[in-house]
């Protein structure tokens, strides 16, 4: 019991300090920017610890951070393998395909007014189709490797992309299409110059939506069928074992890859639309 009255000491305590940080004069500091959060996350981890042990949660439904972080430590070989044939393998491949096509597919579509009317209402429509009815499919279609995992987060990609990138490219104005005509501009110099740096928040748009549902496409598609390797087809197995601390450690794997994907994005996004409003300051 003291542990978890130790647990109800921290947690004020935490969000005090963390109020008088935000509140204080240096707050807009990178110093400060990274002190709260971590102050945050770091308290988090501790009254979890204390009120599992101090209530005796079984570790069945919930084990202490500690736990997991041993289990991390003892299994990185198999969590490695489980990481490069999940993100590596399928998500990574299927969210280079996807993007690379949907952009494709979005010159054409801004091309061609008949494709803007076929196209993107059906794409709307597969987009709506859930992982859970499309995955096993295409699992039969494409094996049960990282191949069929790709083609899920192909699948959850595309439209995504398509839709963020068409609407980039149908951003500039009248105006300035004019001032490109008066320029002399042919259409490929138009489209280099004011079209696609234009569209270029937008498309990033894409990106970043597509690096979480890339994940979680090629997670949730190990589930419908996998080689004994991959961080969806761990859960599932060491769920079935009940092994909760093997899975909290696949999510940790899962969610460290996730916002380091997220971040790579941001940064590339960042060196190349500096120029934009949403990137001063």
């Amino acid at each position: 019991m003291s542990a978890v009255i130790l647990a109800m000491i921290i947690w004020p305590l935490a969000w005090w300090i963390n109020i008088r940080l935000a509140n204080s004069s240096a707050s807009n500091t990178r110093r400060i920017k990274l002190l709260v959060p971590a102050i945050f996350g770091l308290t988090l981890l501790a009254v979890w610890e204390l009120l599992v042990r101090g209530l005796e949660v079984p570790l069945v439904i919930l084990p202490p951070p500690s736990m997991i972080f041993d289990t991390f430590c003892q299994k990185l070989p198999i969590l490695w393998k489980d990481f490069v044939q999940t993100f590596v393998k399928g998500a990574l491949s299927g969210y280079a395909i996807g993007c690379l096509a949907a952009f494709f597919t979005a010159l054409m579509v801004d091309r061609f007014d008949f494709l803007r009317r076929g196209l993107l209402p059906v794409g709307n429509f597969l987009a709506a189709l859930p992982i859970i009815g499309t995955a096993p499919i295409l699992v039969m279609w494409f094996g049960f490797d990282w191949h069929s995992k790709s083609a899920v987060v192909v699948l959850m990609v595309f439209f995504p992309m398509l839709v963020n990138t068409v609407s980039g490219l149908g951003e500039t104005t009248s105006m300035q299409r004019d001032l490109m005509q008066t320029y002399a501009a042919g259409s490929w110099q138009a489209f280099a110059k004011l079209r696609l740096p234009a569209a270029m928040p937008f498309i990033f748009n894409g990106l970043k939506i597509s690096t979480t549902l890339a994940l979680i496409g090629a997670i949730v598609a190990e589930f419908f069928g996998s080689p004994t390797v991959g961080m969806g087809f761990r859960i599932s197995a060491s769920i079935g074992q009940l092994a909760l601390d093997m899975v909290w450690a696949e999510i940790v794997v899962a969610a460290f890859a996730g916002s380091a994907f997220y971040s790579a994005v941001v940064i590339i996004e960042k060196g190349i639309t500096f120029w934009h409003p949403s990137q001063r300051g």
